[in-house]
């Protein structure tokens, strides 16, 4: 008998499985500079309005004490820290998926599409001054956007990782630009106040008024 035909089949490759790391991953320190790209998202929650993200690379020298998540941060800080980014970021990208791709794609889905966006947007900035690509990616929380290179997710990473940080401030400040503009488009709706999240307000707004053209369709009010 051909041996050939004796062998066992051969095995698949082993998946290659991307890391989740957590404060107890950053004990000697978290990763820093030029090497180093953060990207974030926010607007997950809210019942209505893009989702926004953002992927920032900060310099060496970056002022790192005015970062923070920005959940944390009052809104005049929140704004002083997205001017001193824009200006002093070796590189930032931010960009959006609407609300009928929230629909299609579930809202995780269509925050991979706005981190894959900005990611790329960044990396085409960088390529388009004769940059390299940052040789390390992290992302807020534990899952993994598809962005065909290695990366880690870091749990509570807007609170650890700057250049994670620096992202969370810039995707916030921008969607609630956004919703800002919606509000002076739909004013009965309250978007400057609530900024679309799920308060008492905006859900009565919308059971009064039915959906508005920035309404999560798929998300549910009452």
């Amino acid at each position: 008998m051909n041996e050939l035909f004796d062998l066992p089949p051969p095995r698949e490759p082993p998946r290659t499985r991307l890391p989740v790391l957590r404060a107890a991953d950053f004990a000697a320190g978290p990763p820093l500079g030029p090497g180093v790209c953060g990207i974030d998202e926010a607007g997950r929650g809210p019942l209505a309005g893009p989702v926004y993200a953002a992927a920032v690379v900060l310099p060496a020298d970056f002022p790192l004490a005015c970062l923070a998540d920005s959940k944390a941060l009052s809104e005049a800080r929140r704004d002083a820290a997205c001017r001193l980014i824009v200006e002093a970021a070796l590189a930032w990208a931010i960009d959006w998926a609407s609300p009928a791709e929230i629909d299609e794609a579930n809202i995780l889905g269509a925050t991979f599409l706005a981190m894959g966006r900005a990611y790329r947007a960044l990396e085409a900035d960088l390529r388009g001054r004769g940059l390299p690509a940052p040789a390390e990616l992290y992302v807020d929380g534990n899952r993994h956007p598809p962005l065909g290179r290695p990366l880690a997710a870091v749990v509570k990473g807007d609170a650890l990782v700057p250049a994670i940080m620096a992202a969370s401030i810039l995707a916030k400040v921008a969607r609630d630009r956004a919703m800002e503009r919606l509000d002076w488009l739909y004013p009965e709706y309250g978007y400057s106040k609530h900024k679309g999240y799920p308060t008492a307000a905006h859900r009565a707004a919308c059971l009064r008024l039915g959906p508005s053209p920035a309404q999560r369709l798929s998300f549910r009010v009452g």
